[in-house]
């Protein structure tokens, strides 16, 4: 999800100086000043030498970069900790690669770079005669090869003696909010610069610090933790005193906060009600607020609180705009831990995140070791032999262990423990009804469907299969409040892009055997939102970012109920939201099967066909249409995309879509060829995904894996430009997790995955325990299993000539989800040139 794009494909370049280094390699850690020990982090990694999070946190603008950050949290978690470089606002994340000053560290909610923050608080470390909490002031240098970044800590270098002010082009403040202030806005920016070919602006600094602080910083779902060094290489004596001291800016322009110091128990706390999302969509919740507990291994020599610039010495309350609180340090200090927990709920519920998750007593090491294994626990589970021999940038395995990353961090957990068992009472605050609430069951935010019921779904079916039918409870607990399930959700409904694909997320589920959610609440959801408008339908335009609109589900419906098109002369991107509506039709049949309403399935499967009424048999294109039937602009009614991608956007019925070209199966495939020849398609966002795979559905698999290992190499490496687009709360990376398994879910509302062309010689994976059994773990059944893919020569041969699961012949170039997870091996033989497997079969 992003702004209208228009995405020119550059020559691939990946340099060198956008890589990263490997901790493990450079054997790095913490200087102790203590003992002159090093702490070393990196021990028994595993395959989390193969993560790199900085891919995708460099582009030349908001849509071609990744719109990742380098963060530490853990898989699902409510908060991401990252380094701060600029600070974040719709179209801006906090880090961006090429900035060479820190500025803080910051707890982030944002989930997308096109989405708003939400209730942060950033920390930031100096070592002066004078504290500076302003962005501009407290920046600090860093060189990119004292940055170690992974799954479970980050590590910096930084010069504490960086004079002068930086970067306030980069605040929000100089924004004024960025291109929608609010999330509101018009029209969207159109962006062609390219993923690939770009050239790091930047000049390295050189030589030692006199003053430095070395970070390390590590974190857990809804806490922080970390560890300040302070050294100097300078004879003391010689200089006037200076004193460690770590502020916190607890609020930005035009929003007030409250913080409070308590110097008894070395604490500071305090409230942000920032919201930058304030302008979309109908909920307004008015008493929301992100709060946090900070909690220091130091006493305090002395503290304060700032407005502004403005500093209030002595002071232990504040409230008001730019707020911000500061702590100082007896100047031997050489260590400062801190420890802070972050909560939706109140003072009090991060006061009791931090004391079960991080409790008084915890070291670091205890801290980074927690979050090293629970990423291991899940990104372990999958081994890797057999790789393409290339340079480390592009190392297939950094770039898939780095996408099954990025994948099992969203959708996010948002609900908070209130005791020690996991399995326990748990709590929340909701946006929907601006109130706190208490549950047996986690409750997520952060959908951004549109872009994530593409794959993303699929993918946690098989990796985090536990979580799915708690994220389907999610979506109903929506509807209950809200009477809609959600498009794209961000504490609450957003409005931002088109269809109801929360209708597609439920019948992945369901077609894979998810079943421990209320399946008839599911097909009430579905139902009302495949039969009842919106409000004020016929009145709105319901254009991307539309500020303060009731909650948009499929605006348009009364005109495609009406002669089954939304009509582009009455509302925006007509087209692409005839052709979804079309696609959840068939997904809401799914789900009417489900409890037996075949009639309903039957009537909605029908109207799944109404993508047809848009075919423009004279141009051999989609196309959008007025009320009155005649063809509007062939540049209109598209959502992110233009009537190349959408003419292949039919993911429930490729053999109809087939038989409106002219010739049939080989008719589409011309067209294919010239949309992948003409540079048409544009990987970089998810209208395309699932195109190269079309090849295969209509009997030219061969042709498939050719596109398929063409769109990997360009549009993925293993540097910090690795994505050629947004990641997108991980479709970018489910994208290439599932096209380097050999197989990827074309029509995710069904139990089918496509056969495309797998990357690895061997991938062994150690499914978790309810991938088989619907996610359900105590029943029969419900153990780990392991699955072994082998795929021999995989690394120079391209092409599929046999496939097998358990010595069961597969003759069509489809897998079922159960051929997946009940399987324990699926052999792939594989050819260096074009056969005939998959050609012929009834597709």
């Amino acid at each position: 999800m992003r702004s209208v794009i228009s995405h020119l494909i550059l020559g691939f370049q990946a340099h060198h100086s956008l890589g990263y280094p490997n901790p493990v390699e450079r054997g790095v850690g913490t200087f102790n000043p203590r003992d002159g020990s090093t702490p070393n982090y990196h021990a028994n990694t595993g395959v989390l030498q193969y993560v790199n999070p900085k891919i995708g946190t460099y582009g030349i603008s908001a849509d071609d970069n990744g719109g990742m950050i380098p963060s530490v949290s853990v898989p699902f978690g409510m908060t991401r900790w990252t380094p701060q470089t600029r600070e974040n606002y719709i179209s801006q994340v906090p880090y961006l690669d090429t900035d060479i000053f820190i500025h803080g560290f910051q707890a982030t909610h944002q989930p997308a770079i096109w989405m708003g923050e939400l209730g942060q608080v950033v920390l930031t470390p100096g070592w002066g005669q004078e504290v500076k909490p302003l962005f501009e002031q407290r920046g600090l240098a860093f060189r990119k090869e004292d940055e170690v970044s992974t799954p479970y800590v980050y590590e910096v270098l930084l010069n504490s003696d960086t004079e002068g002010e930086h970067d306030w082009d980069l605040t929000e403040q100089a924004a004024g909010e960025g291109p929608v202030p609010g999330g509101a806005g018009s029209a969207p920016d159109n962006v062609r610069n390219g993923a690939n070919g770009r050239i790091r602006k930047r000049s390295d600094m050189v030589g030692n610090y006199t003053h430095q602080i070395q970070v390390a910083m590590s974190a857990s779902a809804h806490t922080s933790h970390l560890r300040f060094d302070f050294d100097s290489v300078a004879n003391d004596q010689t200089e006037a005193s200076a004193e460690p001291y770590v502020s916190i800016q607890v609020t930005r322009q035009n929003w007030t906060g409250q913080v409070q110091i308590d110097p008894r128990t070395n604490e500071i706390h305090g409230s942000n009600p920032q919201r930058q999302d304030y302008r979309l969509g109908p909920d307004k919740p008015t008493s929301f607020r992100g709060y946090f507990v900070s909690r220091f291994s130091q006493p305090f020599a002395s503290y304060g609180t700032s407005l502004g610039a403005k500093l209030s010495e002595g002071a232990q309350t504040g409230s008001g705009e730019l707020l911000g609180a500061y702590v100082r340090f007896h100047e031997n200090t050489r260590r400062v831990e801190v420890r802070t927990a972050v909560s939706f709920v109140s003072i009090e519920q991060a006061r009791t995140n931090l004391d079960i998750e991080n409790p008084d007593g915890t070291t670091f090491e205890q801290t980074v070791e927690s979050a090293k294994l629970t990423w291991l626990e899940r990104l372990g589970r999958v081994v890797i032999e057999g790789v393409n021999s290339t340079d480390k940038d592009h190392d297939p395995r950094t770039i898939w262990y780095t996408g099954l990353f990025h994948a099992l961090q969203y959708p996010s957990d948002f609900s908070e423990p209130i005791n020690n068992d996991p399995k326990g009472v748990r709590t929340f605050y909701s946006g929907y009804t601006d109130s706190i609430h208490r549950t047996n069951d986690s409750y997520y935010q952060s959908w951004s469907i549109w872009d994530t019921y593409r794959a993303e779904h699929s993918l946690l079916t098989i990796f985090a299969p536990e979580r799915v039918n708690s994220m389907m409870r999610t979506l109903l607990q929506i509807f209950d409040w809200s009477g809609r399930l959600p498009m794209w959700a961000n504490m609450v409904e957003t409005n931002i892009m088109i269809a109801t694909n929360a209708d597609v997320v439920l019948a992945n589920a369901i077609s894979r055997g998810f079943r421990s959610f209320d399946l008839r609440k599911a097909w009430a959801a579905v139902r009302k939102d495949a039969y009842e408008p919106p409000e004020n339908d016929t009145q709105l335009l319901y254009y991307d970012r539309e500020p303060d609109t009731p909650y948009e589900v499929r605006a348009g419906l009364t005109s495609y109920m009406d002669h089954g098109w939304v009509d582009n002369d009455r509302w925006s991107e007509s087209a692409s939201r005839t052709l979804d509506y079309a696609f959840n039709d068939a997904a809401c049949a799914v789900v009417a099967r489900a409890v037996d309403e075949e009639d309903e399935a039957a009537a909605l499967e029908k109207r799944a066909k109404n993508y047809a009424k848009i075919w423009d048999t004279e141009t051999q294109f989609m196309r959008a249409r007025n009320e009155n039937g005649t063809w509007a602009n062939e540049t209109w009614g598209w959502t992110e995309g233009d009537e190349w991608v959408y003419t292949f956007d039919v993911l429930h019925d490729t053999d109809g879509l087939a038989g409106l070209f002219t010739g049939g199966r080989r008719g589409m495939k011309t067209k294919l060829d010239e949309h992948f020849d003409g540079g048409h398609n544009m990987h970089s966002n998810e209208p395309s995904h699932h195109v190269p795979y079309l090849y295969s559905l209509i009997g030219y698999p061969g042709t498939s894996a050719e596109r398929i290992r063409d769109i990997a190499w360009v549009n993925y490496n293993a540097t910090s430009a690795g994505l050629s687009g947004n990641e997108d709360l991980g479709q970018m990376s489910a994208w290439y997790v599932f096209s380097g398994l050999g197989f990827y879910p074309v029509n995710p509302a069904s139990d089918e995955y496509v056969v495309g062309s797998p990357l690895f010689e061997k991938t062994t994976l150690r499914l978790p325990a309810g991938a088989d059994t619907g996610g359900e773990v105590g029943g029969v059944g419900g153990r780990e299993r392991t699955l072994v893919i082998e795929a021999l020569g995989a690394t120079t041969k391209p092409y599929v000539k046999g496939l097998s699961v358990d010595g069961k012949s597969i003759d069509r170039p489809i897998l079922k989800h159960s051929d997946i997870v009940g399987a324990r091996l699926i052999i792939f033989e594989m050819s260096e040139t074009p056969t005939e497997w998959g050609e012929y079969g009834e597709l």
